[in-house]
């Protein structure tokens, strides 16, 4: 059957084609990290590894907290590869940097976010770029997600500095231009269109959705929210020029519909991006943050979703039961369909992840410590990948 790639199920030889760099826990890994591209090209059999998210804490004890964690998941997992995400507006991107190398040094394969937003350094708009991806790649990394990334904290709309980068494809571009084959290069897809596409859909309009428009439409609030066809067809557009730019793969926004994603797949291939499309999955810890994400990203909530977290929200532990149980059920559904990667989206915590895969025959009875949690909130909203238009 299909696996996960983790510590105790590798033999040798796949260790060593997996994680051909990694060296022993606990000492600094000096070589360059492979490309998570080449990871995937060479994954034999059946195997679908894992990969995971992490955001930089508000606090020098959530950091060290964070590390701790980040260490015990790597040895339970043993990770495909791991990203580390670059605050709102830049806020976060000398700890962005500094977990990043971290991560590299000891024993991840880091995937380091990277966005445009408020990344002027000495009254030029791009070597605040320049810079990061140069100290990016003498640390040894050798991925890198670009993003547009989400306005500064404090801010409702996002701006270019004048003379900078507009959007990811300039990132992508000037990526390609400077720095070759270096990296291998991630970006945005967004299965339900980019929440700056989504629409509310006016009353009597609903019987006029397309079926494609259906699948991936939205309710809050009573209101009907949907990307339209011909704006997704621009999203859709666009994606395919930030992979013709250069981009080796994509990294999914969340979703909870796995029919959501199966029909953005296959859109892609329609449009000829033939690149490994990698699903970015948003553990559901708990009702209040499931309810804020959803509803920030016009994200589709299947029915049966939607009532059982209603019936569960004023039980914390009944929810987190509850997600893992969901998380399982979405992960067999895409493992079935014949995805490269899962991608958690961890929220800097393990319990739920843990139960995915334990529900999923693939660890057992792993153990969790979060006690530390709250001091391992993030610097700004983290809602899946930065919104990397």
């Amino acid at each position: 059957g299909i696996q996960f790639c983790y510590n105790i199920q590798h033999t040798t030889s796949q260790r060593k084609l997996i994680h051909s760099l990694q060296i022993d826990i606990g000492k600094e890994q000096t070589m360059a990290d492979p490309k998570i591209s080449d990871l995937i090209k060479e994954r034999k059999g059946n195997d679908v590894p894992a990969s995971l998210e992490y955001f930089p804490p508000r606090t020098e004890e959530g950091v060290k907290n964070l590390y701790s964690r980040m260490d015990r998941m790597r040895t339970n997992l043993n990770p495909l590869f791991t990203d580390i995400t670059w605050g709102a507006g830049g806020s976060t991107a000398d700890l962005s940097m500094k977990m990043a190398i971290r991560a590299h040094q000891t024993g991840h394969v880091a995937n380091m976010h990277l966005t445009c937003t408020n990344m002027e350094k000495d009254g030029d708009p791009v070597k605040g770029v320049q810079d990061a991806l140069q100290e990016a790649l003498d640390g040894g990394i050798r991925n890198i997600v670009a993003l547009r990334g989400d306005p500064p904290v404090g801010e409702d709309e996002w701006k270019a500095t004048e003379g900078g980068f507009t959007c990811a494809l300039d990132l992508v571009k000037y990526i390609r231009e400077h720095f070759g084959d270096s990296f291998c290069v991630s970006v945005a897809g967004y299965p339900e269109g980019h929440p700056n596409a989504i629409s509310e859909i006016k009353d009597g309009e609903e019987s006029k959705l397309s079926d494609s428009e259906k699948i991936r439409s939205s309710m809050f609030d009573g209101k009907m929210y949907v990307c339209k066809d011909e704006d997704y067809k621009k999203e859709m557009d666009y994606l395919k020029e930030k992979v013709d730019a250069g981009a080796d793969m994509i990294i999914t926004q969340m979703f909870f519909d796995v029919e959501v994603f199966k029909s953005f797949v296959t859109q892609c291939r329609e449009w000829g991006i033939t690149c490994p499309i990698i699903p970015g999955l948003m553990c559901i810890n708990a009702y209040g943050g499931f309810k804020k994400m959803s509803a920030f990203c016009k994200t589709r909530v299947p029915k049966d979703l939607g009532d059982k977290m209603e019936l569960l929200k004023d039980d914390p532990a009944a929810v987190k039961v509850f997600g893992t149980e969901f998380g399982a059920e979405v992960c067999q559904q895409l493992i079935d369909f014949g995805v490269d990667v899962l991608h958690f989206y961890t929220l800097n915590l393990e319990k739920v992840v843990y139960g995915i895969t334990d529900k999923l025959g693939l660890t057992h009875d792993l153990i969790e410590d979060e006690k530390d949690s709250k001091s391992t909130v993030p610097i700004g909203n983290v809602v899946g990948l930065e919104l990397g238009v």
